[in-house]
């Protein structure tokens, strides 16, 4: 059997009310808007993993995590989104509403670990700036806006990332739905 994998950094409770507050204005847009549960960063994405390769990845994941400090991660701006760049960047159509964060150092090196050990990539990444997806755009619905309307927004926000988290994903009643199957506090 298999598991839809990835590891992610877990956000509290009062930082999801807040993000859902924050897009509350945006509510009548063609966007299906992610679960207040399922707001997370994405550090790795691992696709569909066999299940007993499971106990070996959150022991690599638990031995990264020790040796790593807990990181302040700082988020500035709620803005449309393509493929881990802002839409404007690229000239291309958005497909996302992202929380966009700051370039951090120290989440690089976290990300850069976890994909050599887990033999996710053999070329070290140069830069990785996190984002919170908080919706899908519904491609038809918007392009028949007229005109498309504009995201981008400042919002401050700080997080505090003490666990990098071994989830699963499942496709159940039309939404995904998350399992923590490990979490590995930060040093």
């Amino acid at each position: 059997m298999k598991s839809r994998v990835f590891i992610g950094i877990n956000l509290t409770e009062k930082v999801k009310k807040k993000l859902i507050q924050a897009t509350e204005k945006w509510q009548e847009l063609p966007i299906k808007w992610v679960p207040e549960a399922n707001l997370h960063v994405t550090l790795a994405f691992l696709g569909w993993i066999y299940n007993d390769l499971l106990p070996d990845i959150c022991r690599k994941a638990r031995k990264i995590a020790e040796n790593k400090e807990i990181i302040e991660l700082e988020f500035e701006k709620i803005a449309l989104g393509l493929e881990n760049s802002p839409a404007d960047e690229i000239g291309r159509k958005p497909n996302m509403i992202w929380l966009w964060g700051k370039i951090n150092p120290e989440l690089l090196e976290i990300v850069r670990t976890l994909e050599k050990e887990l033999g996710l990539s053999g070329i070290p990444r140069k830069t990785f700036r996190p984002h919170i997806t908080l919706g899908r755009i519904r491609a038809k619905k918007w392009e028949a806006l007229n005109p498309a309307p504009e995201i981008n927004e400042k919002f401050s926000l700080t997080v505090s990332a003490e666990s990098i988290d071994v989830m699963a994903s499942e496709f159940v009643r039309e939404s995904h739905e998350y399992t923590l199957l490990e979490s590995c506090p930060l040093s």
